[in-house]
Formats: structure tokens, sequence, C-alpha cells
């Protein structure tokens, strides 16, 4: 009977497992327990308020025609990674492959920011299902810092941010060291938690998005051993926990807040056009197949909700709004002066033919001593992954074996600066 017991239990912590936790809630509580850090947080969120019911009027009067559109320049965001439990002694065999995992985790990032994520074509048949409902895209670039690294940190100008062995976030969840940057920490979390963040997060502050170390960055077809303990597992293994996380961040909560209240703009998750839900979804429920607790169709693939990785693909285009009022609000926070130029390689680089067959050239306008290619499928699987140094040639074949027709993102970085570009397999 022991036994059995055992088993049964053993069975239902199996399945807990199995299901997205966030710890944002519980993060939010401690902040709001400190009556400075609740004073900042009120005082960030009222200033957001008033941005937001700016860009809702404008929006508003470009739908009725009283105001053109007029495009806006892509938001720049620096980004540094942090990998607390590896010593800053290790090999550069271990340090290059877990800096390679961050940018890959950027490239998913971005493409799920802006909707260029493939997996996106799936609302082409779900839309049916959520009338009214358009998807969102932000048109902001997450880029790791190169440059104007903070003093004492030991990186020098050139080198990507990205640390190892800190003592970043030791007993804390801010430093100030890093204050103005976009704070990623990739480490063990207790509890089953994938991850958390603050509800509307400040970079002054020196806050922080914390993501377990087995759901950052993409799995690659054959783990590597020298990123061991930081290869992420199914069903988390696609990237897009820090994509949620980071809507927390930017001041987005789940969509399952409850049904309570009749505007939208005040009750739930305080977005109008992201159906109103009391419980999470897990797993990978088909598109309109399930009906929420409020007794409306859950919006089941949205970032925001508790789906697996691959069955989440999509923000509302209420939520991108709501992100950006909040960058407009903490913009002035972030160093931007980190950033490299990126135009020299978006410039330097092209990609023929494509579409092609699984076989391409990437083409230099000018020599560069080293650069780097990583490749996604439209999963965010890594199938390609190569650096090239010393190379005298202006031009470099890459060939995708066993490539299946889809849309793969090609990520370049040289010198610190990345540009990332999609081709189609036929």
């Amino acid at each position: 009977m022991k036994l059995k017991l055992l088993f049964a239990l053993l069975i239902v912590q199996l399945g807990f497992a199995q299901q997205r936790t966030c710890g944002t809630d519980a993060y939010m509580e401690t902040v709001m327990a400190n009556p400075q850090l609740k004073q900042q947080y009120l005082d960030l969120q009222q200033q957001f308020e008033s941005e937001l019911q700016r860009l809702e009027i404008q929006q508003q009067a470009r739908q009725d025609g009283q105001l053109a559109n007029s495009p806006n320049a892509t938001i720049r965001i620096p980004v540094a990674v942090h990998y607390p439990s590896v010593s800053n002694t290790s090999s550069e065999t271990v340090k290059s492959c877990l800096r390679a995992l961050a940018q890959r985790q950027l490239a998913i990032l971005n493409a799920d920011y802006n909707a260029t994520n493939a997996d996106l074509s799936q609302w082409l048949s779900d839309a049916s299902t959520f009338p009214g409902i358009n998807y969102g895209v932000m048109d902001v670039s997450w880029e790791l810092a190169t440059q104007n690294h903070p003093a004492g940190t030991g990186l020098s100008n050139g080198t990507l941010a990205v640390t190892f062995g800190t003592d970043f976030l030791s007993g804390a969840n801010t430093d100030t060291t890093w204050s103005g940057y976009s704070n990623l920490v990739v480490r063990n979390i207790s509890g089953g938690i994938l991850g958390y963040s603050p509800l509307g997060g400040s970079p002054s502050g020196g806050m922080t998005v914390v993501i377990d170390d087995n759901a950052f960055g993409a799995a690659m077809p054959v783990a590597p051993t020298t990123c061991a303990g930081y290869v992420p597992g199914a069903p988390y293994n696609l990237g897009r926990t820090l994509t949620h996380e980071l809507g927390h961040f930017f001041n987005l909560n789940h969509t399952f807040q409850g049904c309570d209240g009749t505007n939208c703009n005040t009750s739930g998750d305080r977005v109008c056009d992201t159906p109103p839900a009391g419980d999470p979804e897990y797993g990978c429920p088909a598109a309109g197949s399930r009906t929420s607790t409020c007794g409306v169709t859950q919006l089941t693939m949205n970032y925001m909700d508790y789906p697996s990785d691959a069955c989440m693909y999509m923000f509302t285009s209420g939520q991108a709004t709501r992100m950006t009022a909040w960058y407009n609000t903490i913009a002035a926070q972030l160093t931007t002066n980190t950033l490299g130029n990126n135009q020299f390689v978006a410039s330097n680089f092209s990609i023929a033919p494509n579409p092609n067959r699984g076989t391409f050239s990437i083409q230099l306008k000018e020599q560069t001593d080293k650069f780097s290619v990583l490749i996604l499928d439209s999963l965010g699987r890594v199938v390609y992954d190569n650096e090239f140094n010393q190379t005298v040639d202006l031009s470099q074949t890459i060939q995708l074996n066993n490539a299946l027709t889809g849309i793969y993102f090609v990520t370049i970085e040289s010198n610190g600066e990345t540009v990332t570009k999609k081709i189609i397999v036929e």
C-alpha cells in the first residue's frame, strides 16, 4: 500500500513538473511589501497610464484618418546575460558555448516580439476563432551590449556583455552595478519555477529577469557537452519562457487574471483584446478548444498564458501597445551607449540565393577577421552553428543537410554586432 501511495505521489509530482510555473506574482508580493519599492512602482505606473492613454488616442486618430501613419525607429535595448554558477575561470570553450546560447535566445526573443516567428503562420487558420483580435508587433531589438561596460566587470570594449561567476543577485533581485541594462540571469530556480520578473521592471534599479537554467535558449539537435547543465529540456526548450517573463517586465499580466469587472481597461489583465480567463491552460490545446471560466474561448496560444513552448506563438495588438507604452515610460533609464552600430554587419553581409533548397552563400562586401553563423528553424531549434576565423574569402557556402521546406532565421555576428535575416527553403 505504501509503495502504491509513493508511486501515486511521484506521478503527481512529475505531472506538475510538466506544467509551466511563473514566479512573478510571488516576486511582486515582496516588492509591494517594501514601502520604497512600492512607491517607485506606483509612480512609474502613473506615468505609464498617461503614456498608454496617449498611444491609444494616437492609434484611434490613425484609424479614423485624422493622423497619418509614420514609421517609428526600431527600439534597441541593451542586454547583459549573467551565469552566476559558471566560474570565470572556466575554459573559453565553455564560455563561447554559453555566449552562443545567449545569442540563440535573443534571436528567438526578437522574432517573437516582432511577429517574425515562423509558427505565427498558424494564426492564418486560428484567427477565425477569435474575431476582432490581431497579433501584435512591437518593433524592438534586444541586443547584447558591446561597449562602455560597467567599471570593475572585467569586460573590455568590443566584448559581449555576458558574465560568469559574478555575485550578481547574491541574495537579491537587483544589482545597481548593471543599472540601465536589460539584465537576464540564468541559474537554477527551486520549486519548479521556470522564471520570474517584476511586473513593470525598472532598468535604473538594476532589476532583472531570472530564467531557470533548464529553460533558457533553444535546444540544439545534439546537445554540446560544453553547455552541460544549461541545455533546455522539452516542453520548455524553444526559448519562450523568456518571451513570457519579459512580457511581465514590460507590464503585461497573465491573461488569466479573472472575470470580474465590466471594464476591460481596469479588470482582468487590463488588455481589451485578450479574452478574459480565470485559470491558465497547459500543454498544447488546439486553437478554440478551451472555454475559459469566464465563458469565452481562451486564447491559449498567447505568450502570457501557460502552454508549452511549441504551442505559444503570439502577443495581441493590445499587448504590444501596452508594452510600447511601458518602454516609453522607462526609455530614459536604458544606457543605449552600450550598444554598437549594427549598420556595418547589416550592410556587409548578404544571402543568396533566397529562396533556396538548403544550400546558399553568405557574401561579404569587406573582409572581417571572424564572424559566426547561427541558423534556427521555425520551431527555434538550432540547425547550424559555426564560426569562421581569419578567412580571406568573401563568400562562404552554407549547406543545411536534410533541410525541410520552410522558413529559417540566419543570425550573423561579427565584432559584437548581429543581424538576423530570414531565408526560405523550398
